[in-house]
């Protein structure tokens, strides 16, 4: 059969759903984008997405994918040879590090499981053995999507500050922002990075780079080669409303569609929704007898969960038998994890019956792949029915 009757059900930790509010959005008309409607346009996001960031400076949007505002966070704020310490915490930290490496940086980095959030206390330790101030920054992955692990980023800032070090700090959010709660300012994050396709529920396109005065400072005697990702271009001009090349146009229609509907619900009430739908899911995979990634539960995600199968199976067979039999996409394991995990995305423009749905498919993809199990959806659909926690009424 060529055609396949219902919904795909999308439930990769990103690209996520994409809302129909958005789509809608998203499907007008070109303008000029040297035209007042445009700069009406770009002012009116600047506004809305300070609170997503918990930021009160520059927010700069790129068009780009997530791993361009990776290379702009360091190409704008480091020279040729500085160190930059990293927490080996998964893939995307890992590939983060492979970027910073082809820059030319010297790349210090600690060790990990892939079961753990960046460990606090070994960059403590780091930075406070570092009495040449040689560290230039220390990046780290907030929500790391091929584990499901969230590091403690407000912890580490603390690590930082009691070494008495002058590294600066900047965080991936790619698979958090609007999902998970995050504070840039509040938690002395010096560049935060995020892209659009994950919990701002737009396709991909638009990267971001949040920027304290600190990094700013920085960025005027750093020396790595920059063009595209220069900030002083686009700050110059974002701050009257413009870019200084075409911009996405219509993606940054979306944008504003997406911030009013995260507006409209409240931030709160986002992060309580998504810490619902986290627990839930880890309650279906003890329901099922099957272990998560995370280890720590100071550090599970409630964007996304990461299921290891038993010895002796494939996840992506099971991956395979779900998608073929009912239409639903799940996330596959990601380098050394290949063939040992799958993930399930509930982030972004999700409820609980979507989920209710995602949870019963994989439970019946269990079932016909043979992987022995619990009922995990009973538990789940027990939380899920509970009484929703009184939420901030939205502004």
């Amino acid at each position: 059969m060529s055609h396949v009757s219902g919904i795909h059900f999308l439930q990769i930790p990103g690209p996520t759903n994409v809302p129909e509010r958005v789509l809608r959005a998203i499907d007008r008309a070109t303008i000029d984008h040297r035209g007042p409607e445009f700069q009406r346009l770009s002012l009116e996001i600047a506004c809305l997405l300070h609170p997503v960031f918990g930021a009160r400076g520059p927010i700069v949007i790129y068009p780009s994918s997530g791993s361009g505002a990776w290379e702009a966070a360091l190409v704008n704020t480091l020279s040729p040879g500085d160190r930059v310490l990293m927490a080996e915490t998964g893939q995307f930290a890992t590939l983060w590090s492979r970027i910073a490496t082809r820059l030319g940086l010297d790349l210090d980095m600690i060790p990990g499981d892939w079961r753990h959030g960046a460990d606090p206390d070994a960059i403590g330790e780091r930075l406070a053995a570092d009495t040449a101030h040689a560290i230039k920054a220390v990046a780290i992955v907030h929500n790391e999507t091929s584990t499901a692990v969230t590091s403690r980023v407000a912890e580490v800032r603390a690590a930082i500050d009691r070494a008495g070090h002058p590294a600066l700090l900047m965080v991936d959010t790619i698979s958090s922002l609007g999902s998970i709660e995050y504070r840039h300012d509040d938690w002395g994050v010096d560049v935060t990075v995020a892209g659009s396709q994950k919990g701002l529920m737009l396709p991909p396109g638009l990267a971001f780079n949040a920027i304290s005065e600190k990094a700013l400072a920085a960025s005027r005697t750093a020396r790595l080669p920059r063009s595209y990702w220069a900030w002083d271009d686009m700050l110059e001009s974002t701050r009257t409303g413009w870019f200084p090349y075409t911009p996405a146009t219509n993606m940054l229609y979306g944008l504003r569609e997406a911030l009013h509907m995260l507006d409209e619900e409240g931030l709160a009430n986002v992060y309580a929704r998504h810490a619902r739908h986290g627990e839930a899911t880890r309650r279906a995979v003890q329901g099922w007898g099957l272990e998560l990634v995370a280890l720590d539960p100071r550090e599970y995600s409630n964007s996304l969960t990461a299921i290891s199968v038993p010895e002796g199976f494939d996840a992506d067979a099971l991956r395979a038998t779900i998608l073929e039999r009912f239409n639903m996409s799940l996330g596959t394991g990601l380098g050394k994890l290949k063939g040992r995990v799958f993930r399930i995305g509930h982030l972004g423009s999700f409820n609980d019956l979507m989920l209710a749905g995602t949870l019963c498919g994989v439970q019946m993809g269990l079932d016909i792949a043979g992987i022995p199990h619990g009922d995990g959806v009973t538990p789940a659909l027990a939380q899920l029915t509970n009484p929703a926690p009184a939420l901030a009424l939205s502004r």
